[in-house]
């Protein structure tokens, strides 16, 4: 057995969980909060209780020093000893056109993950920070990187170009590089082996829908359409985000005296559910104020809704044959309503809810379609931490395979 430890660094938190391997059992959780405040917060959960800690919390280094106390505490902790330890999955969210696949960290990944710190300025520095970090506690332990970007690296010139110059590409790579790989790729799997099918034969549309939400077309186990684009801002209407606009709405918005920064500010942090409706971010506010009669929250829901359907209907075509339509995501897992909103008048594509099913499923994984719908519907819960503890794994002991078969 080997336990292995997941990292979800951000610039002021770390998320953290022990795997067991190949079992795939997880030993417990963490989250450290404020990290770079006089006042952090590290949460840990295990079958052993609660470990809580309130302390200065400097930087990034201070912050795994108390991961690693949290982890071997004589009472609650994960483990015994940090040496049991023996790979750290890191989730980093943009590896650019360099990487297809997780890998495992070295310099030239770290510097590919630098390079690309333009295309993600808010997520890959506490990433890199983190990944450092780790390696600073863990020096003899293989690190690996899992891109949320990397499962979109399948996608065809033809779904990833935009209808820009192409020295755009050439020089910037502007492109399409699509977001929540990760989740995407273990609910896909997890669904394939629940309709008990096989992944070369299988096609799926994907739906993580959340505060940030996104639609996958998955062809025999590879993406091939994803509705987030150069940023996580495209596609979908989300909690705060735009999704699709009109571009020429910014040049307007500039011509009317917003400034870049406000105009940043609104369509990634002030628009979508919260911008349409005036109430929230949290659609289950907004479900409340629908229910009351309010138009604008009415409205939000539906506008949510019709995005999500012309995705689901633009990749049904371009797929040609779809064999399962996937709900997943905290909204997509447990809100009962927006499914039957989003599945309703989609049966003309082949997709029939069992309406009861859906009703009774709730977050579990199950199957919520008619027996005789030709795509199946199905709610599966994303684990997007085990996903990276598979792929760390999986890496890990391809490459002492390799050291064993040079060694012989």
């Amino acid at each position: 057995m080997e336990k292995l430890l997941v990292l979800n660094c951000g610039s002021s938190s770390l998320k953290y969980e022990v795997y067991a391997m190949p079992s795939k059992t997880s030993l417990g959780k963490g989250l450290v909060e404020r990290i770079g405040s006089s006042t952090g917060v590290i949460t840990q959960k295990s079958d052993k209780g609660v470990f809580e800690v309130e302390k200065p919390l400097p930087d990034h280094d201070k912050a795994m020093e108390l991961v690693k106390a949290a982890l071997t505490d004589s009472e609650k902790g994960l483990i015994e000893t940090i040496d049991e330890i023996t790979g750290v999955g890191h989730r980093t969210v943009h590896g650019g056109e360099d990487y297809a696949s997780s890998v495992i960290i070295d310099d030239d990944v770290i510097a590919a993950i630098e390079k690309n710190i333009d295309l993600a300025p808010l997520h890959n520095p506490p990433n890199l920070t983190g990944i450092r970090a780790a390696m600073e506690m863990l020096p003899k332990v293989p690190q690996v990187a899992v891109f949320d970007t990397a499962f979109h690296q399948t996608l065809a010139p033809s779904s990833y170009l935009y209808g820009l110059p192409r020295e755009l590409y050439t020089k910037y790579r502007i492109r399409r590089y699509g977001f929540h790989g990760t989740s995407h790729q273990y609910v896909s799997n997890e669904a394939v082996k629940l309709m008990k099918r096989s992944v070369e034969n299988t096609n799926v549309i994907s739906c993580h829908l959340g505060n940030g939400a996104s639609i996958t077309a998955i062809r025999q186990g590879e993406s091939v359409e994803t509705s987030m684009g150069f940023t996580p801002l495209e596609g979908l209407v989300m909690g705060t985000r735009s999704g699709d606009l009109d571009p020429a709405i910014i040049l307007f918005l500039l011509d009317k005296g917003y400034s870049p920064d406000e105009i940043n500010k609104m369509i990634n942090k002030e628009s979508g559910l919260l911008g349409l409706s005036g109430i929230s971010n949290d659609i289950r506010d907004i479900h409340i104020e629908a229910d009351k009669g309010n138009q604008d929250a009415i409205e939000a829901l539906e506008v949510f809704a019709h995005k999500i359907r012309q995705y689901i209907g633009a990749y049904s075509a371009n797929m040609v044959k779809v064999d399962a339509l996937i709900f997943t995501g905290g909204i997509g897992e447990n809100d009962i309503r927006m499914r039957e909103m989003i599945c309703h008048r989609l049966e003309n594509v082949g997709i029939v809810m069992d309406y009861e099913k859906n009703k009774t499923n709730g977050a579990s994984a199950g199957i919520v379609s008619k027996d005789y719908s030709p795509v199946t519907i199905i709610v599966m819960p994303t684990n997007e931490e085990l996903q990276i503890a598979i792929d760390t794994y999986k890496l890990i002991n391809d490459k002492f395979k390799s050291w064993m078969l040079i060694k012989e």
